[in-house]
């Protein structure tokens, strides 16, 4: 596979500097992106750049990450319109590790093919760096004498993310962050062999800062590659739904929410999603590309292909389990599951239910000898009295857990608690409720 023809295709293809296409035509070369452990997890606007060194390793190469141990420790100034708050130490380390395990995890997804129609790529591997491992020894002579006189003011004030925030001002700290990545590049070139650098369109200034450090003190020559800045349709930033981030760790955003995330997406929004996240092949996603862009597209056959998305990216981020979940939870939610698909959810996933639909509490005493169906029902509030609740059972409309009851004199107990603490009842098609018992 040729990696630059890749991203061309794929529309992820911003800037790269010249020479790159024959270099790496010559051998399998090593490229590094950089992340930021300012967050407690990655989130999906960090896939892109997570997708970038899958495909690079799929072309043949060898992809290498770089948690910003150090840079973290800063903050990159890049699309900051005021300066960052400082986090500590230890929420940083803590942040750095989990993102560590949730980075091996999701570039072996894509590498191994664990996802709907992507191929295995043999012998792939991957490495993982710390550029706190640079800066450790150093001190503020040693960095001022060997990092702060490569680059001259001049240089580093014609960088956007300086120039953008001059006004509204900048300390030596974040000004010097341009810097330290640059000397990222330097120390990953010698000691890594690492000869790309790749990252977002806004990254670009920090990234050529990296390739002088690579030319003016070891005289070698380094590599810069660019993909544009995701948005949506609409203008608004990649990443976010009405909830805020989507994050890429089922405890901060759920299987289901991120599987809904991409069946909600504007339908406009889905071919880039498409050729940015989908590793099905050239030829299904172009076609899945062209039902979403054809005049007149049924909403059903549009629907399909965001299934075919959603399934796709939720079993590679969360796995087969995690998307029979989010499958489970939507057929649930939207009437179409079954009692078997309701006990198969974890308590977790019912708790997260609570958060979804109408919730109401019912206390575990009164419940352990049973209830009159017709009392536990009023006493929910799910019906406003005991003879709406017989109307209710005499015509069908009540469910436990997915089952019918049509038996006035039925009762509930414990036993039909879901781990000791959940029920679900319906009354009707359409409306849903969830009993926590306390």
């Amino acid at each position: 596979m040729d990696f630059i023809a890749e991203l061309e295709w794929r529309g992820m293809l911003h800037q790269l500097t010249p020479g790159i296409k024959e270099h790496l035509a010559e051998a399998p070369r090593k490229a590094y992106i950089g992340f930021d452990p300012t967050a407690p997890s990655i989130t999906i606007g960090n896939y892109v750049q997570i997708m970038l060194l899958t495909l690079w390793a799929r072309a043949g190469h060898h992809p290498v990450v770089l948690f910003g141990g150090a840079t973290g420790r800063i903050g990159d100034p890049s699309g900051k319109d005021k300066e960052r708050q400082l986090k500590s130490y230890e929420e940083l380390d803590g942040n750095l590790e989990h993102q560590r395990q949730q980075m091996l995890r999701l570039l072996s997804a894509g590498l191994r093919g664990a996802n709907a129609g992507a191929v295995e790529v043999e012998g792939a591997k991957f490495s993982v760096v710390n550029n706190y491992d640079f800066y450790k020894d150093m001190n503020a002579l040693d960095f001022l004498r060997n990092v702060g006189k490569t680059l001259t003011i001049s240089y580093m004030m014609t960088k956007d993310s300086v120039k953008n925030r001059l006004e509204s001002g900048m300390s030596f700290t974040e000004f010097s962050y341009q810097l330290l990545q640059g000397y990222d590049f330097q120390c990953l070139y010698e000691q890594e062999g690492v000869t790309v650098q790749m990252g977002g369109s806004d990254q670009w200034g920090n990234i050529t800062a990296g390739t002088e450090f690579v030319r003016r003190n070891l005289e070698g020559k380094a590599f810069a590659v660019t993909t544009p800045l995701l948005t949506k349709a609409d203008g608004s930033k990649f990443g976010k739904s009405t909830a805020g981030n989507i994050w890429l760790d089922p405890d901060m955003t759920t299987p289901y929410d991120f599987y809904q995330f991409w069946l909600r997406s504007d339908d406009a929004d889905i071919p880039t999603y498409l050729k940015y996240f989908s590793l099905r092949s050239k030829e299904e996603i172009l076609a899945d590309c062209a039902i979403i862009e054809k005049e007149g597209a049924e909403f059903r056959d549009i629907n399909d292909v965001k299934k075919r998305l959603a399934e796709e990216l939720t079993e590679r981020i969360h796995g087969a389990d995690g998307l029979a979940t989010a499958i489970r939870v939507t057929n649930l939610l939207y009437g179409k599951g079954a009692a078997d698909d309701l006990r198969a959810l974890d308590a977790k996933t019912l708790a997260f239910l609570g958060g979804t639909l109408p919730t109401h509490t019912f206390s575990k005493d009164q419940l352990a000898a049973g209830v009159n169906l017709m009392d536990f029902l009023a006493g929910t509030e799910i019906l406003a009295s005991k003879s709406e609740a017989k109307r209710a059972i005499q015509g069908n409309a009540i469910g436990i857990n997915k089952e019918k009851v049509t038996d006035v004199e039925a009762t509930v107990s414990a036993d039909n608690l879901l781990h000791d603490k959940f029920m679900m009842v319906e009354n009707g098609k359409k409306r849903r409720y969830l009993v926590v018992v306390e």
